[in-house]
């Protein structure tokens, strides 16, 4: 089993995407297409995240699970079990549309799947941030009276944004993220979204986007969430984001400095948002995302100043 697995990235075309993963993390982006998306590790039916290099290459990440299911995520993890984490990087070129996900409670009755998820801001252009929740006192039934009357914006929560900030979004909050950030998301397994609004745009096909306001209606009815804060720290080894599903810690280094992990610990994803890791056997560059299995053992150096975030605590050992 390889030390740290990388797979090639899976790029979706956005309305509201750009081109900003090719100038900023250096990717070949397909032409003459708004990319919003790189899907960088994901275990779904319709998207599958195939091994870059070494003796797995061309597997995807469910062969792998299928196969060698403890050695991956450990002794306790059942084969067909989806891998937990779904990672992206987002172009935010224009806001996105306002949406909620559904709380784990409800979601089946919705016939969806709760997405809890954490965004980490790589680069904000003036003005960045984003809508997180509701305004306190705002009840569903207004926010409904206001979706069709297009008066939504002054109803929301939020948020400025800059590089380095992160935001953790429970399942239930009503967002939407605003123009200009690039952003690592780190999610739940899940592709599940109740679009409430979206601002009078057209998509790609030059048509309304669907809606699904009686289901976003009822996530905010048994599910209000209070409105989020970003969170940012100088400290070295930093807690971003902690919750049932994951834990995410942002690691700076200096160059020369050494992160390693053991053996039989856990599986662990990791990515590098500034900097480059350098190890006998692996590397990873800025902009890259890999997994650590349950039975890898790896020493890193960085090569230059270096951030890190390590995502953890998804496989229940």
């Amino acid at each position: 089993m390889p030390q740290l697995l990388k797979f090639s990235p899976i790029y979706r075309e956005r309305v509201w995407g750009g081109h900003a993963l090719a100038e900023r993390l250096g990717r070949d982006l397909p032409t003459g297409r708004p990319i919003g998306e790189s899907w960088e590790i994901v275990d779904r039916p319709e998207a599958q995240s195939v091994v870059q290099q070494g003796a797995w290459a061309g597997r995807t990440i469910r062969e792998l699970i299928a196969a060698r299911s403890a050695e991956i995520m450990g002794p306790k993890w059942l084969a067909r079990k989806p891998f937990p984490i779904l990672v992206k990087w987002l172009d935010c070129r224009e806001r996105l549309s306002l949406q909620v996900h559904p709380p784990a409670h409800i979601a089946p009755a919705l016939g969806g799947e709760p997405k809890t998820e954490n965004w980490y801001f790589v680069h904000t252009e003036p003005n960045a941030g984003v809508f997180a929740g509701l305004k306190t006192g705002v009840t569903p039934d207004q926010f409904a009276q206001a979706v069709l009357t297009g008066e939504v914006e002054p109803l929301l929560h939020r948020v400025e944004a800059r590089a380095g900030d992160s935001l953790l979004v429970p399942s239930g909050t009503m967002h939407a993220i605003d123009a200009g950030s690039v952003i690592l998301e780190i999610q739940e397994n899940s592709d599940m979204t109740f679009r409430t609004f979206d601002w009078g745009r057209m998509g790609l096909d030059g048509r309304p986007r669907e809606l699904h306001l009686p289901e976003a209606i009822a996530c905010l009815a048994v599910a209000p969430v209070e409105p989020a804060h970003t969170v940012r720290s100088d400290l070295r080894d930093f807690t971003v984001a902690d919750c049932r599903e994951f834990r995410i810690r942002r690691i700076e280094l200096a160059a020369g400095e050494t992160l390693a992990f053991s053996a039989g610990e856990q599986p662990r994803i990791l990515s590098v948002v500034a900097g480059s890791l350098l190890a006998p056997e692996a590397s990873l560059a800025c902009g890259e995302n890999a997994l650590l299995p349950f039975v890898g053992q790896v020493e890193f150096a960085a090569t230059a100043k270096t951030t890190v975030l390590v995502t953890e605590n998804f496989a229940g050992n």
